[in-house]
Order: structure tokens, then sequence, then C-alpha cells
């Protein structure tokens, strides 16, 4: 009786082992890929309750959530031969969990790998006023090759964006120049352009006067209030003599 004792403990035991190793829960986001006999079944299972029928069955489990990676700084020589170092950040998620588990050892560190080739390869075909004004074009361009290459693991790659581009001190400071100098010239043609309006409107307005002489004595007359409204001064007024001979006749 004892032996029958411990011997339905220890089955009870084993039993319990199996039940915890065949049944599996797997989240919203997770499937499992089953593998029988060291054959993989056609259809990933999940989610919920899933039956792993261990030692025979063997489950790898996959996330389908978008993974968010970066991509570490890069040394790049674009197509006009300034070093820049660049670091960007990719988006991807598992499509088809078969593939990701036996098209590839690690789909995390091969997309990883591909997202850094790429990035040297694609950038290094641009110039760096490219590389630093046309970025939404080149974050396309990357997307669609690497998505383009990953496609086989079963992994979609839904966006790449390049994050920062260092430039060399000396670069810097070439550029600060030279956005500098952009600056004064535009300052320069807004200048000109001024004077440009503006003389044309005083030739409009030497065009009027001349038509009507009248108009000039009232602008002289104009002049002199403003000079003697901001500075205190005597002003001498000449007067015509043919205005003054009525005066002269009754005396």
């Amino acid at each position: 009786m004892q032996f029958i004792g411990s011997g339905l403990g220890l089955a009870i035991i084993v039993i319990l082992f199996l039940l915890f190793r065949w049944i599996n829960i797997l989240n919203e986001y997770e499937r499992g890929v089953i593998f029988r006999l060291g054959r993989v079944l056609a259809e990933p299972k999940g989610p919920g309750l899933v039956f792993v029928l261990w030692p025979f069955d063997r489950m790898v489990r996959i996330s389908l959530r978008t993974v968010v990676h970066d991509i570490p700084p890069q040394d790049v020589i674009t197509r006009d031969n300034v070093t820049v170092k660049v670091n960007a950040v990719v988006y991807f998620r598992v499509m088809v969990p078969v593939k990701a588990v036996i098209e590839v050892e690690n789909y995390v560190y091969a997309t990883s790998q591909l997202a850094q080739t790429t990035l040297r390869s694609v950038l290094g075909e641009a110039e760096l006023d490219e590389l630093l004004s046309e970025r939404e074009k080149l974050n396309v361009r990357l997307q669609t090759i690497i998505d383009q290459h990953s496609d086989p693991w079963g992994v979609k790659v839904s966006m790449v964006e390049v994050k920062h581009v260092d430039l060399p001190p000396d670069m810097q400071r070439a550029m600060a120049r030279q956005a500098e100098a952009e600056r004064e010239k535009r300052a320069k043609i807004i200048h000109a352009e001024g004077e440009l309006e503006a003389s044309k409107k005083l030739a409009e307005a030497a065009v009027v006067m001349s038509d009507n002489p009248v108009t000039i004595q009232l602008r002289y007359l104009q002049t002199l209030t403003e000079i003697s409204t901001e500075n205190a001064a005597t002003i001498v007024f000449p007067v015509p003599m043919k205005l003054l001979e009525g005066f002269f006749a009754k005396g």
C-alpha cells in the first residue's frame, strides 16, 4: 500500500508537470509557432489558451507589436565628400510569424543590421544639402528598401526616420558663414528694391509738380514748417517785391 501511495503521488506530480507544460496562455499581441517533431505547423496558435504537447511539440512565442529600434550613429561620407555622423530610428513589426522564426535566426538583429547598412548606402549617395533639406524623401527611400529586403522574413517596416545629422565643427562654421552671407544678400536686395520704389514715386511726384508750380511752393512751405518744429531756428522767408508795390504806392 505504501508503494502504491508513493507511485500515485509520483503520477500526480508527473501529470501536473505535463499540464503546466502543455497549457499555455498567449496575450492578444502574441502568436505561438508550434514545431511538432521538428516540423512547423502551417498556422500559428493564439491568442488565448494554447495546448503544446510537450515533449513532442515546441512553441516559439512571437510578438506582433511594433518594435521601435534605434539605429546607432553611423559614419557616412556623402556624395560631395563630407563626413557626417547620422543616427535614425526604424519602426517594424512581424506580419508572418512562421517566416520570422524559420527564415531568419533573429529577426530583430537582422532588421537592425539591414537598417544600418542601408542607411550608410542611401545617405552616401546624397549630397549634404539634400541630406539636410530633403530628409523626408530620404526617409521614404530608406523605408522602401529596408521593407523590400525584410519581406522574406515576414517583417513589415512601416517607417524610418533620420533623427540627427552631426556635422564636423569646420563644416558648421562654414555653414554659419554661408547663412550670414545669405542674410546680408537678402538685406541688400530688399534695400535696393526700396530705393527703386522710392525713386519711382519721386519721379511721379516731380512730374506732378512740374505741371503745377504752386505745388512746389506749397511743398517748400511745408518743409520750412517741419524745420521750424524740429529745430529752434530763425527762418528768413523772401517776399517778392511785387507784393509790396501796393503799400509803397499808397504812401
